[in-house]
């Protein structure tokens, strides 16, 4: 077990951070070739959000989150998209997340972007390695998040095994530290970038922690044969 004690805790002040989300979730609503107006779009959505956890019903939330911590229309523009990362999760859950609960990730600083990019870029990959075929265009979507709160610098820790490109390694251990961090009170971690070097991420372990959310650049991920996507800015 890490003596989390020894993990320095710093103030966080961010204006642009940046996580790409696809854009199949943040286009026009799948719902709105079925209505004639707003009213009945807003009563589909609800009949929709019936069995669904971005709008926080309780029984169709993981177990280790809590209805009540999610947010709700009053919080603004984004509110859906931040319940999502915390409800939808992978079963074998992400490299500070198991599968009972999601966390807000996002890349930070100058080279935000790019890290954004590589990430999103690595993982996808990844499933296209099991099924050996590269083939794929998937758009992604800019939304970018302000923050101002503490988190634990694990850049500034040293912990190998949380850093390894290895997802049974790395991940294994960042779960570990993660579900010990979060026991005790803490918002989320500052680590380094695993796919992109010199790159910085973070990720939220609340929801309430992620503010001022916009949308920013759509980018265009292609594999066409080739492990490697060739990836452009859609303009317009």
């Amino acid at each position: 077990m890490i003596d989390i004690s020894k993990i320095p805790i710093v103030q966080f002040v961010e204006v642009n951070s940046t996580r790409l989300i696809s854009t199949a979730y943040i286009n026009e609503p799948a719902l709105s070739p079925l209505v004639d107006d707003l009213n009945e779009l807003t009563f589909l959505e609800e009949l929709e959000g019936l069995s669904s956890s971005r709008v926080g019903k309780p029984e169709f939330i993981p177990s280790n989150v809590q209805a009540d911590e999610l947010l709700s229309q009053r919080h603004g523009y984004g509110w859906t998209y931040v319940n999502a990362a915390f409800c939808y999760t992978r079963s074998t859950g992400n490299r500070f997340n198991g599968p009972d609960r999601g966390a807000w990730y996002a890349a930070w600083g100058e080279t935000r972007v790019e890290t954004a990019k590589r990430e999103v870029s690595w993982h996808l990959t990844q499933e296209l390695h099991a099924t050996g075929i590269y083939q794929n265009i998937t758009s992604y979507r800019e939304l970018n998040a302000s923050f101002a709160t503490q988190f634990h610098d694990l850049e500034q820790a040293d912990l190998v095994d949380i850093g390894e490109s290895d997802p049974t390694v790395g991940h294994k251990a960042g779960q570990a530290l993660a579900a010990q961090l979060f026991a005790n009170d803490s918002n989320g971690v500052l680590y380094p970038s695993v796919r992109n070097q010199g790159g910085h991420c973070l990720a939220a372990f609340r929801p309430h922690l992620i503010q001022n959310i916009r949308q920013g650049d759509t980018w265009l991920f292609q594999w066409n044969g080739n492990p490697v996507p060739e990836i452009e800015r859609i303009v317009g």
